[in-house]
């Protein structure tokens, strides 16, 4: 189960929320009742960033795994207006 504090409550308590994190407890911090952070220990953070791929790596598997023409997406319709055309900012030369 998750355990939540505000913020303020996590400022007088932190030596022990990080007891729990290390513990293997997560810990969500909220700002007016809304979850803003999540204090987990190293171990479990070690875990969940040890299996992270880069974006590269990831797109290249999308593609081998994936046949685009069986989509059938036209990249024009589905990025139309996507892009800024505007000329941008004047830089001084």
């Amino acid at each position: 189960m998750i355990e939540k504090y505000s913020i303020a409550d996590a400022r007088r308590n932190l030596p022990r929320l990080i007891r729990e994190a290390e513990n293997g407890k997560t810990v969500e911090l909220t700002r007016r009742g809304e979850p803003v952070a999540v204090l987990i220990g190293h171990r479990q953070f070690k875990r969940l960033a040890r299996n992270r791929r880069g974006f590269a790596a990831a797109y290249r598997e999308f593609l081998e795994t994936t046949d685009l023409a069986e989509l059938d997406l036209d990249p024009d319709e589905l990025l139309e207006g996507v892009r800024d055309r505007s000329p941008g900012r004047d830089v001084p030369v």
